[in-house]
Order: structure tokens, then sequence, then C-alpha cells
């Protein structure tokens, strides 16, 4: 199995690479510290899965997983994350990840999860697994977030983490005007009036720690 890591962490991606090589069927082929580098070695060589963090400077680990599953349909990805098995991963599923990992997860869990999504399968934890099953059975409200495009998701949480609109354009390489627009879609489809509010609903929701 040949395997393209993106995370922007070296450290994360070197305890990657270490635990992955330990596998005598397993590859690290190439790593990428940002959105733009994972896209395009993804797309411009061969790679059996992809290990993406969902957030990573540049476009972010969403709008890169929505872009892989446009163009590479077939090449499995799974996404890792330090933040819990919340509104995120089931994020992350709706737009195309095979798997949803968090980094705290134990190394057997991790090859695991490799071994499941490029045989073709889907990986989520017994955990993530209870809360879906338990989604199903109740039907509750569908969170507003979930009407959030993988962009404004992905600036809904940087905003909520501290980020100034400022900060986001530089981290995602736009605009300010750009951030700003998305900033507003975000409040107008959520019902909210500013950042502080966003950032209320945020915590509230478990969007960011």
């Amino acid at each position: 199995m040949r395997i393209l890591i993106a995370d922007d962490h070296a450290i994360v991606r070197e305890g990657l690479k270490t635990i992955l090589s330990r596998e005598h069927d397993m590859e690290v082929g190439a790593e990428a510290a940002n959105s733009e580098e994972a896209l395009r070695l993804a797309l411009d060589e061969n790679f059996d899965v992809v290990i993406l963090d969902v957030f990573m400077p540049g476009n972010g680990g969403l709008e890169t997983l929505g872009r892989l599953r446009k163009e590479r349909p077939e090449l499995p990805v799974l996404v890792l994350s330090v933040h819990p098995e919340d509104d995120l991963a089931l994020q992350a599923l709706r737009s195309g990840a095979s798997g949803y990992l968090n980094k705290d997860a134990a190394c057997e869990q991790l090859v695991g999860a490799v071994r499941k999504v490029v045989s073709g399968g889907h990986y989520i934890s017994e955990s993530l697994a209870e809360k879906l099953a338990l989604g199903l059975t109740l039907e509750p409200a569908r969170p507003l977030a979930e009407l959030l495009s993988d962009r404004e998701y992905d600036v809904l949480r940087r905003l909520a983490s501290g980020r100034t609109v400022s900060g986001v354009a530089e981290d995602l390489g736009l605009s300010v005007k750009t951030i700003s627009t998305v900033r507003s879609r975000v409040l107008r489809k959520l019902h909210l009036q500013n950042t502080a509010e966003l950032i209320r609903y945020a915590i509230g929701q478990g969007l960011v720690d």
C-alpha cells in the first residue's frame, strides 16, 4: 500500500510514518505540509490511500477532500484530526471521507483503519458508530451547521477558534472581502448576529476545543 500523509505538523507526519512503516505491506510514498501540496501529489502520483489532516494551511482539509472526491473518486481518504468525533466527523464523512480517526487513537486503530479503507470499506470508531446509530433511531432535528458548505464550515471553525477575518484570509490565501462574505453567509444560515454569537454557537455545539 502506497500512502500519502498530509499534515502541517512535521512531528505528526514523522509519527505516522514510523507507525505505518512497521507494516511489511505499507509504504509512505510522500508527505504534504499544506492543502495545495496534498492535492497536487494526490492528482499527480499513484497512492492507495491519503491520510488527511482536516485543518491545514491553505484551502483546508475539507475542501481538499471535496476536490479529491471529484477528481479521484476511487482514491480512499482517511481523515485525521485532533478534534473529537462530533459534527466534524459527520461533515467529513458526508464530504466523501472513507473514514475518520482521532489523533488520540491507538497505533493499531490507525493501521486497521488504513487497511479497511484501502480494501474498499469505511472506518469509524465504535463510539462514532453508536452516535450514528442513535441519530438514526431518534431522528433528531438536523443541526444548522449541516447547512454550511465545506468552505463555510472551515471559516466558522477558524473564526470560532479566535482567528480574525484577516487572519483566516491569510490562512486560506483569500481576500479579506471573500472571508467577510463567507462569514456573512454563515451568520445568516445559523441565524446569528455577530462573531461573538458565532463563537458561543460553535462552543455550544462542540465544534471547537
